[in-house]
């Protein structure tokens, strides 16, 4: 069991199994809807972080590698099977982050890592992500109009208090950032951008190419900073079509986990 996947327990009927890491702020919740949309094919595995949603009373993590080495610990035997990382914005972040963990302490590494709405690690980061921006209206403004915060919270005060711990914590945990080891995997990266994102660019997307010994491609979709939900149908289209490469790979590596089947 652990506190980071609605359901607990460890289980692998080979198929392909998505772990899917939130952008700041965000939650689980980020996700719904997506296993139904993606199919039996993928098993779709929303990260539910500390500090949020149904885990609102447990701290927050503020430091990077604090939250990977607990994702690696209570996440690890939901990983030894065949799986891929998907993380938007922050949450690619903490995917790249947990697969270098792994990868230097010899643990199985994903099939793909699938890394969105998130610039290249040797790139600076823009002022709002990294929680320069000191007024707080200043900081949902700027949110809201990337599209991460309904404008209709900054007319609710009470709503915006319970919310600004949550994003300045998730915002300090970018700031870890420089702390991740940036030797590149054995691993396809697959990144996402929004073509229309003013916060991170096609470009800077783009680099992530250097973090892969074996491919990296760059998907451009349609929609601003969080496409994911501007353009939720258009952004799920294209990622299945990716998940769709790792399927068949998943049932022969699985049926090592739940046993070939008999002639």
């Amino acid at each position: 069991m652990t506190r980071y996947l609605r359901r607990g327990g460890t289980h692998h009927d080979g198929r392909l199994r998505m772990f899917c890491f939130p952008y700041a702020g965000g939650g689980a919740s980020a996700y719904a809807g997506w296993q139904r949309w993606l199919g039996s094919g993928v098993e779709v595995l929303p990260v539910q972080l500390p500090g949020r949603e149904g885990r609102m009373a447990e701290p927050r993590f503020t430091d990077l590698p604090a939250l990977v080495a607990d994702l690696d610990r209570e996440l690890g035997e939901e990983l030894d099977g065949p799986h891929v990382l998907f993380g938007h914005s922050m949450g690619a972040l903490v995917a790249f982050a947990l697969a270098q963990y792994r990868r230097a302490r010899g643990e199985r590494l994903p099939l793909a890592l699938l890394l969105g709405a998130h610039r290249a690690p040797h790139l600076p980061a823009p002022p709002l992500t990294h929680g320069y921006v000191a007024d707080d209206m200043e900081l949902m403004r700027g949110l809201s109009a990337l599209g991460g915060l309904p404008r209709v919270l900054l007319d609710r005060p009470e709503w915006l208090a319970a919310l600004l711990p949550v994003v300045r914590g998730d915002l300090m945990l970018c700031e870890g950032a420089g702390s991740v080891d940036r030797t590149p995997l054995p691993v396809p990266l697959h990144t996402f951008a929004g073509a229309e994102d003013r916060l991170v660019t096609v470009p800077e997307v783009r680099e992530w190419s250097l973090y892969s010994t074996v491919h990296c491609e760059t998907v451009v979709v349609p929609g601003g900073h969080f496409y994911i939900r501007e353009q939720e149908s258009a952004f799920l289209d294209r990622l299945t079509e990716v998940l769709s490469r790792y399927t068949d790979i998943a049932d022969l590596l699985g049926m090592d986990l739940v046993g070939a089947p008999s002639d």
